[in-house]
């Protein structure tokens, strides 16, 4: 896995990461890149705006997680664990009739909530509605990555479809058991058998910029 993982890097001109997830730590990812002039202006911007390019306002210890964590990850019998479980939630909407991107990737299972809540329309934003829902059902907690994160709005601030109406359930690492993925699983079912009843949203207020993050919705009449 180190191995197929270097070749990859070695491909590319340059990469970033979250390690939020993969990396096994609480915070903290990298940005790396093959040019000096590429990497020499973005050391300039990390002193301006984080730390100096020895830390980038990582606490040492952070650090270190993540160097360990970029291990650890690799390790095959670790890979297996974690796929497994990412396919036995799959296995578990499907088996509600709960469409998905097939086959699951290795951190989490998106949901198409524009199949899941066709009765939507994408101006009342399906994926954002269903995340939504999973939360106030379930208190799961779960990302839309659909019109509110990227439809783009016209001159009367009426937001264009985006190309994908997804709600993303990343699974921490290390932290859930089976009967929490079990659990998951149950909610979808609850929430399948009653789809007709879940309401679209409109936007009470949003920002400009990276409106997902802060936007106010309410119930759609």
């Amino acid at each position: 896995m180190r191995e197929i993982a270097e070749s990859m890097f070695e491909l590319a001109d340059g990469a970033w990461m979250s390690s939020k997830k993969d990396a096994l730590v609480n915070i903290g990812g990298f940005l790396a890149m093959n040019n000096r002039d590429w990497s020499g202006k973005a050391r300039q911007l990390l002193i301006l705006t984080e730390g100096f390019s020895t830390y980038g306002g990582l606490a040492g210890r952070d650090l270190e997680a993540i160097a360990i964590g970029l291990r650890e990850v690799l390790d095959e019998h670790y890979l297996q664990y974690r796929i497994r479980s990412t396919q036995y939630l799959g296995e578990g909407l499907l088996g509600h009739g709960v469409p998905i991107i097939n086959p699951p990737g290795g951190h989490g299972v998106y949901v198409n909530a524009k199949k899941f809540l066709p009765h939507i329309k994408p101006a009342n934003f399906p994926a954002q509605a269903l995340a939504c829902a999973l939360y106030l059902e379930g208190g799961i907690r779960s990302v839309e990555i659909g019109t509110l994160m990227f439809g783009k709005r016209d001159k009367d601030g009426v937001y264009q479809a985006a190309p994908m109406e997804l709600v993303r359930l990343a699974i921490p690492r290390r932290v859930y058991t089976q009967s929490h993925i079990d659990y998951v699983i149950e909610v979808f079912g609850y929430l399948a058998a009653g789809r007709k009843n879940i309401k679209g949203l409109d936007i009470v207020e949003a920002p400009a910029i990276l409106p997902h993050f802060t936007a106010k919705l309410k119930p759609a009449k």
